[in-house]
């Protein structure tokens, strides 16, 4: 029986599961909307629910612990600038995960993790921005 098993460990040791959660935390940051296994997506939900509610505090202490857990500044600074604000009228739910069907190679069950109220144009505009930064630069 599995009584009070907290999480699921998804074959990987503890440093490569907060290496992997601090990681895919700041890809749905930045892209608000990511694909990956329906385990992996249903472990990242509570991690990322509680950043958000971080960002609707909103005080120092809030961004250091954003800051110790995602670890890269431009996540936090949307994370706190765009993304608080955005749900601070709103008590929880902040994401919601659709399956989305098998993967091809293994059979993996996939799933789509995005925002609620998503910013369809957030996907793939810093890709863009590089991408017209070297066609710039190259002129």
């Amino acid at each position: 029986m599995r009584h009070a098993r907290g999480y699921r460990r998804l074959n990987r040791t503890h440093e490569h599961r907060k290496a992997l959660w601090a990681n895919m935390a700041g890809s749905l940051i930045e892209h608000e909307q990511i694909k990956t296994t329906l385990p992996k997506a249903k472990e990242l939900r509570p991690i990322i629910e509680k950043m958000i509610t971080l960002a609707k505090r909103g005080d120092l202490h809030a961004r250091r612990q954003a800051n110790a857990q995602l670890k890269q500044d431009k996540y936090v600074a949307k994370l706190f600038d765009i993304l608080g604000p955005r749900y601070k009228d709103r008590q929880g739910g902040y994401v919601r995960v659709l399956k989305a069907g098998f993967r091809y190679g293994d059979m993996a069950p996939m799933a789509i993790i995005e925002f609620v109220d998503r910013d369809v144009d957030a996907k793939g505009a810093g890709d863009k921005a590089r991408v017209a930064a070297e066609e710039a630069a190259e002129a």
